[in-house]
């Protein structure tokens, strides 16, 4: 398989990490999504990424389609160890703190940064590169705060945030807290709770190839790849 990604996407690393739980190490093609490099527009004319070449060479657009693709071929032989559970309520649970994580924060905070702080660097001025904005890391950095904390209020009151059970939930959360503390932008200190779940969650062996990530021009924060903080 192919995954078409980006580094400092969320999206991209909740399906790589997906893809790391299932056993499946995929070809990794970067993608700059300012770009809109017309060999990627074919696969996907919006442009929007992750996209993943599947088995049968049809590319399969967007962490939502790619993570129930990978759970309907895959996550029957995963048995007791599949990502999204058995019962519908309990599904309804693991997409709704998907979209939590992927959607919700993916707008109010991580998009933001990731612009102002990863992007811009790598843009041309024609493009949009330049300084950041210090308007939009004002208002992105005031709402980690709120995500810190409902994400502690899950990680204080269940086993793993969406019940007993590692799932897909999980790494979608990892996935964005990933890329905000690649970014340094976690006070860890304050959620005593979040820190440990994240303490497990980038323990496993599907987090090894996000925490070797680098950005060109922008190095993660000192503790981004010490298993221990």
């Amino acid at each position: 398989m192919l995954l078409f990604h980006n580094t400092m996407s969320a999206p991209s690393r909740f399906v790589r990490l997906l893809l790391g739980e299932y056993g499946e190490e995929p070809d990794l093609q970067e993608e700059l999504p300012w770009a809109r490099r017309p060999e990627f527009l074919q696969v996907n004319p919006a442009g929007t990424l992750p996209v993943l070449i599947g088995e049968a060479g049809t590319g399969i657009v967007g962490a939502f389609p790619i993570s129930e693709y990978l759970d309907e071929t895959r996550g029957p032989i995963m048995r007791t160890r599949r990502l999204m559970p058995g019962s519908p309520l309990e599904r309804a649970e693991v997409r709704r703190l998907i979209d939590w994580f992927l959607v919700k924060a993916e707008g109010d905070v991580t998009r933001a940064l990731v612009r102002e702080r990863a992007f811009k660097l790598q843009m041309s001025p024609a493009e949009g590169g330049g300084a950041p904005d210090s308007a939009v890391l004002r208002t992105a950095r005031a709402n980690i705060r709120q995500h810190m904390r409902y994400l502690g209020w899950l990680a204080q009151n269940r086993n793993w945030l969406a019940g007993e059970t590692l799932t897909a939930a999980d790494l979608a959360a990892g996935a964005a807290i990933s890329v905000l503390d690649y970014l340094g932008e976690i006070d860890w200190s304050g959620e005593p709770a979040a820190r440990d779940w994240y303490q497990r969650i980038k323990s496993r062996p599907s987090f090894r190839g996000l925490l070797a990530d680098r950005v060109r021009r922008l190095p993660p924060a000192p503790h981004y790849s010490d298993l221990d903080f």
